[in-house]
Order: structure tokens, then sequence, then C-alpha cells
């Protein structure tokens, strides 16, 4: 069994280590695998890489920053 996870590229070491143990033990736990059958690959992405609703997320994320910045100069 292969289960092929696609994420941003900032993701840690440990994130991954911990996802891999949570994914295997689902696995497990819902389809009656045994452990050693079960392979996580991470696929990483950098923001430019990817658009979501025809957006790059990278702007996503500046607008999203920038919108949260105005917010709180607006606190000020």
């Amino acid at each position: 069994m292969i289960i092929q996870v696609y994420m941003e590229s900032s993701r840690t070491d440990d994130a991954k280590r911990l996802g891999a143990k949570l994914l295997t033990q689902a696995a497990v736990d819902t389809l009656g695998v045994q452990p050693e059958w079960v392979t996580v690959i991470y696929e990483n992405f950098d923001r430019p890489d990817w658009a979501i609703e025809g957006e790059l997320l990278s702007d996503k994320m500046a607008k999203r920053l920038a919108a949260q910045k105005a917010a709180e100069e607006g606190k000020a």
C-alpha cells in the first residue's frame, strides 16, 4: 500500500516522521493492513508551484499577510 502526500516544502522532518507514523497507524486501524505493507511518499512543492481557486498559493498567502497587517495596524 502506498500513501502519497502532497504538501508545501516547509514541513520539518519531525512533522513528516509524525505524519508517516500516524498515517501508517490509520491504515492499519481502518484497512486492516500490516504496518510493513504501508509506504508513505512525500511530494514537496514550493508555494509558487501551487494554485488554489485559480490563484498561486504564494499570492494568496501574501494577500492574507497584508490583510492581517492592515488589521493589526487598525487596532493600534
